[in-house]
């Protein structure tokens, strides 16, 4: 039989969410390995950590694709321990798919927007370099308050916990980008958006948000961008039905609340 390549597996993700489409900052691609590897059975994760790196050498995975990239900034060391040095050391590759991936029709932004349960799903802002949609928003199946609406993200995105500043409105159109997003809070309020879902959010996009009348619901860097970890292994298996795939049990939050 022949085998789907890592080179396949980067070609397949190019197809729908072009590499040369991520932001100027950013640092997506094939970071580790061979196009020519063959893979057997891979594995799937929101980041790559050395637990993850292990669990992939347990599986026999030679491919691991991820969303945050395992390398980022430029390396000025290769220690052992480091996923990036585990990755050599087992001779797994590493494909990452990071901002291409949040703006893709399929990728992290529309995953959250069907999590949401939004219709009538559409861009929020243009990113300038490619026309692509920074954040999308959408309108809700029924009206929610503020406390219900941060409820139901909390329920269906399946967070230990959240955090939410009141606008003070009823909600029935819903802004969002998943990540570090709350920089488009502006934009969502401005096209008639009651709340907007994202992460990361500082002390005084909160405060800016309960001045503007929106709700603006932090659910967690993870949480938001988890949501396409499936949805993407659901493609790739149906495209290489012949390659052992599975999401990754160690890839997980790291915040805590009490």
């Amino acid at each position: 039989m022949v085998m789907a390549t890592v080179g396949e597996f980067y070609d397949l993700i190019d197809a729908f969410a072009p590499f040369h489409t991520a932001m100027g900052f950013d640092n997506p691609g094939l970071l580790v390995g061979d196009r020519g590897t063959e893979v057997h059975s891979a594995l799937f994760a929101l980041d790559i950590t050395p637990q993850v790196v292990r669990e992939a050498a347990e599986m026999g995975a030679q491919l691991v694709v991820s969303h945050h990239p395992v390398i980022f900034h430029p390396l000025k060391s290769l220690l052992p321990g480091s996923a990036p040095y585990l990755l050599a050391q087992y001779g797994v590759a590493a494909i990452c798919a990071h901002t291409n991936l949040d703006m893709a029709q399929g990728g992290v932004n529309t995953c959250l927007a069907e999590r949401l349960q939004l219709k009538q799903v559409r861009m929020l802002k243009e990113y300038e370099h490619s026309g692509l949609p920074e954040g999308l928003i959408g309108e809700t199946d029924h009206p929610y308050t503020p406390k219900e609406f941060a409820a139901f993200v909390k329920e269906v995105l399946g967070c230990d916990g959240l955090k939410y500043a009141d606008g003070g409105k009823t909600i029935t159109t819903v802004g969002l980008c998943g990540g570090a997003g709350a920089d488009l809070t502006m934009d969502a309020a401005q096209q008639g958006a009651q709340a907007m879902v994202t992460a990361d959010t500082k002390h005084n996009q909160l405060l800016d948000a309960e001045d503007m009348g929106i709700t603006l619901v932090d659910a967690g860097h993870f949480y938001t961008e988890d949501v396409v970890i499936v949805p993407l292994m659901e493609r790739f298996q149906a495209r290489f039905p012949e390659v052992k795939m599975a999401k990754s049990v160690q890839a997980h939050s790291p915040a805590k609340f009490l």
